[in-house]
């Protein structure tokens, strides 16, 4: 019999990147064979996003476009978040899909290879193949168990469902890859599920860090930012600090449900700095949720402008069903949100450029991601800058360079040494 082949399409954050990387592991276990290209496989999978209504606009389009380019008798398979939440209504909806099911069902689709596995999509502690790029994502837990007032993953992903140590360890393992970065919902809250009534972060970095060159964590809650946690990161060489703030202002931030302020995040930030004066900062911020005033507007902006983070996110607030959000007063219109969006922008723009333009003649280490690519652990893959290199440095090796311009968010490195030593400064 003729292998079957697979196409799967990932949107949304680098878990749903994870779970797709177990689910294309488990069709392989499974005798499916990847595809070129969706019109080449005979089972098509969209893993879909739902977080806010721009996404789930995003899963719908792309899923009615993959339904035109399959090949006649391919099946459409429609999972992830979107299925997790919305279930049998969008099953109803989508006619183009012939099936949607949430990670954790079980679902036959067409006639198997001979003596194949039915694929399922319980995916935590699935394996999945080796890595293809000299970093990869590792998801330590699934779910949340906080109640932010913005947010609907607790409704659908459930409460936090954190992996052994162990688990997360062998995984880490098999990837073969030179950079790990690790992602949870609550990352920070890592372990405190398993019955030890703590936190298991610090143990897992650690761990982590002895097996890979390069630990980069992504999604920390400000309040488990502990002195323990801070020393960790900055121990295993890679200072980068990915900070789920949302907001600066009290009110605010009690409105959403959130923990701090902006006095008590730029003083965080300020310490580490003088501990590490090359640590990066990342962060991402809601702008236009119910009850923001112009003052509110105007301490982000004060404090955007004082903290001077590598990076940052700003995105409009999106309402949804179900969260405690939805029913509060003081809606501001979009016109007002967009104005303030873009303001913002305008301003962090100006500050990531000037950070890059500091960069400039100072050496740095790079991990070379591909022909021409690198990173240092100022940049996160996928979602950060690059460092622009020489195409004849190998993917998958460390190399120092220095910086000889910059251009936005993005640097030229020129290399000053050949050696691959690893990681560590």
């Amino acid at each position: 019999m003729t292998p079957r082949r697979y196409w799967i399409e990932t949107l949304g954050c680098p878990k749903n990147q994870v779970d797709s990387d177990k689910l294309e592991g488990t069709l392989q276990l499974g005798g499916y064979l990847p595809a070129e290209g969706p019109d080449g496989a005979d089972l098509v999978v969209v893993n879909t996003c739902a977080f806010v209504e721009e996404a789930r606009q995003e899963s719908i389009d792309t899923i009615l476009a993959l339904a035109d380019a399959k090949a006649d008798g391919a099946e459409l398979v429609v999972t992830g978040c979107l299925a997790e939440r919305y279930g049998d209504e969008l099953a109803t909806a989508l006619p183009e899909a012939d099936a949607v099911v949430g990670f954790g069902v079980p679902v036959t689709l067409g006639p198997k290879p001979a003596g194949a596995a039915v694929p399922t999509f319980d995916l935590l502690n699935l394996p999945r193949p080796a890595s293809v790029r000299p970093w990869a994502y590792v998801k330590v837990a699934e779910g949340c168990d906080r109640a932010c007032g913005f947010c609907a993953i607790p409704s659908f992903r459930g409460p936090q469902r954190s992996r052994a140590v162990a688990d997360v360890l062998a995984e880490v393992d098999a990837l073969g890859a030179r950079e790990i970065v690790l992602v949870a919902q609550d990352l920070a809250a890592y372990g405190r599920d398993r019955g030890q009534g703590e936190r298991r972060i610090v143990e897992l970095v650690a761990a982590v860090a002895e097996r890979v060159d390069w630990v980069r964590l992504l999604y920390l809650y400000p309040s488990d930012l502990t002195d323990g946690l801070v020393e960790t990161i900055l121990a295993t060489g890679v200072p980068y600090f990915d900070l789920s703030l949302q907001h600066v202002s009290p009110p605010l931030l009690r409105r959403m449900r959130r923990w701090g302020d902006g006095d008590r995040f730029l003083t965080r930030i300020e310490a580490i700095r003088a501990v590490e004066p090359e640590a990066a900062f990342r962060s991402n911020f809601i702008v236009g949720y119910p009850g923001e005033t112009e003052a509110d507007h105007d301490q982000l902006l004060a404090f955007v402008a004082a903290a001077r983070l590598d990076w940052c996110g700003f995105f409009a607030y999106s309402e949804e069903e179900g969260t405690h959000a939805a029913g509060l007063d003081g809606k501001v219109p979009a016109g007002l949100a967009g104005e303030r969006l873009a303001e913002l922008r305008e301003l962090q723009d100006r500050i990531t450029e000037e950070r890059r333009d500091e960069l400039i003649g100072r050496r740095v280490r790079v991990l070379v991601d591909e022909p021409g690519i690198a990173r240092s652990h100022r940049e996160a893959p996928e979602i950060d800058g690059v460092v622009h290199v020489p195409p004849s440095l190998a993917a998958g090796t460390f190399a120092d360079v220095e910086i000889v311009a910059a251009l936005g968010p993005d640097l030229d490195g020129a290399p000053v040494a050949a050696a691959d030593r690893g990681g560590r400064r």
